[in-house]
């Protein structure tokens, strides 16, 4: 009896301050402050600490055509998602319809980025902490067939991404009312050849991630924009907790909030804090998976829905195969002809793009005069996740605190600073991004 209370009185005695500068391995960057007292989690500080980012400002006045190509600069990871999503807002708000090549080239757009961003993440953000090393660089000896995987998979990517848009970074093809420029046919057979070449890589890189044994679960409502053939491009947005909103409607569930030591803004969802990104997208949407991978992935489709926020990184994983097999199907089937880029039948009005990013859902809404840009609203997927990676990280440190205080303050420590780190990189946030300023000028 002596002994267990010793370990209550220790436990509850126990001050913590939890510092990290500049979490490693994400896009962007952002610091992280924990401050534990007497055993207990009293505040999480998740700090994203990019420059504002006033674009919403800048391209006020802009020409509709040029808008798509300057947000696309809010990012160089996640240009395309910009691009395409401020496309489809800009069309819907002048009536512009594009035409059934142009939407299969999006698709196709988008699989380009999926697969070469969840690459970059997987392999080098997070396989590193899976074989506990720095980098995925340190693995050359005893791993190197990763290593090159890795690259092959993202070159992949990158050549799709050329092929269709023109560049895997500020892609110039893809414009409002249609492309500019359309795959040759001579580099379409290789680029089939190259994408079924790495198909065996992700299997291998989900077996990976299937087995690793990082566990982290909460309640927590998931959502995300289902499409009947998991393109990232128009569908339903649903949520777990049962709603199913039009994509027009999504900014009426929405509740931005303040935070005031962070560059970015938080969201709740219908008054709560929720999840976007692959995991959502799996737990909602796995049914509409092409069938090549639903087939290959039975058994790591199998955990889906999961609440597990690590199981983000498997869903990437299926993601990118997906992503390949949709390809492949496509390309071998459709013949691209030259077409010409179909003209606003009006210059005024208000639209809305929703498409899913890579980190989640991405939402774009104009204000559109006489052909010029009056107002813009942009919702980040990494901004709607962090309040619930805040939780998430005090559930996690609450967890170590009960288990590893005993063992003494700065092995605890050492453990926070461990686990939490997993843990957002498990988001693959994109923190430049989520650097938004917003104003919305009603008037």
């Amino acid at each position: 009896m002596i002994y267990v209370f010793v370990i209550i009185i220790s436990m509850h005695t126990c001050d913590l301050d939890v510092s990290i500068n500049k979490l490693s391995k994400i896009e962007g960057h952002a610091d992280l402050d924990i401050k534990v007292r007497g055993g207990k989690v009293e505040e999480v500080v998740l700090r994203v600490m990019e420059n504002q980012r006033f674009f919403a400002q800048a391209v006020k006045g802009m020409p509709f055509n040029s808008v798509p190509q300057l947000v696309s600069r809010i990012c160089g990871t996640c240009s395309i998602a910009h691009l395409t999503a401020c496309i489809e807002a800009v069309e819907k708000t002048l009536d512009i319809k594009p035409t059934a090549q142009t939407i299969l080239m999006r698709k196709l757009t988008m699989y380009s980025l999926m697969i070469r961003d969840h690459a970059l993440h997987l392999y080098f953000f997070v396989l590193p902490d899976i074989f506990g090393v720095d980098s995925l660089l340190d693995l050359a000896d005893k791993k190197k067939e990763l290593v090159h995987e890795a690259l092959h998979v993202k070159e992949a990517g990158n050549n799709l991404s050329e092929l269709i848009a023109g560049r895997a970074v500020h892609a110039p093809f893809e414009q409002v009312g249609g492309f500019s420029h359309f795959p040759a046919e001579a580099k379409i057979e290789p680029t089939i050849k190259e994408l079924k070449s790495v198909r065996k890589f992700i299997v291998r890189l989900a077996e990976i991630f299937y087995n690793c044994p990082w566990e982290l679960k909460r309640p927590t409502n998931f959502v995300a924009l289902t499409t009947p053939d998991f393109s990232f491009l128009e569908g339903i947005i649903k949520s777990t907790s049962g709603a199913e909103i039009k994509e027009e409607d999504y900014w009426d569930h929405l509740h931005s909030v303040v935070l005031p030591y962070s560059q970015a803004s938080g969201f709740r969802f219908e008054g709560e804090e929720y999840m976007v990104g692959a995991l959502a997208r799996l737990n909602l949407n796995k049914d509409n998976l092409h069938p090549k991978t639903k087939k290959k992935m039975a058994k790591y489709l199998s955990v889906f829905p999961s609440g597990n926020i690590y199981h983000n990184n498997l869903a990437q994983a299926i993601e990118i195969l997906h992503s390949i097999d949709h390809t492949i199907e496509i390309l071998e089937k459709h013949q691209f002809q030259p077409e010409e880029i179909i003209k606003p039948p009006k210059l005024d009005g208000e639209g809305v793009g929703v498409i899913e990013a890579p980190r989640g859902t991405l939402y774009y809404w104009l204000g559109i005069d006489k052909g010029k840009v009056r107002y813009t609203n942009l919702v980040i997927p990494t901004a709607q996740n962090l309040i619930n990676m805040k939780q998430d990280v005090a559930v996690a440190v609450k967890e170590i605190c009960a288990c590893r205080l005993k063992e003494g303050k700065e092995k605890c420590e050492q453990a926070i600073r461990k686990e939490v780190e997993k843990i957002i990189r498990a988001y693959d946030p994109c923190m430049s991004c989520a650097s938004h300023f917003l104003r919305i000028n009603w008037e």
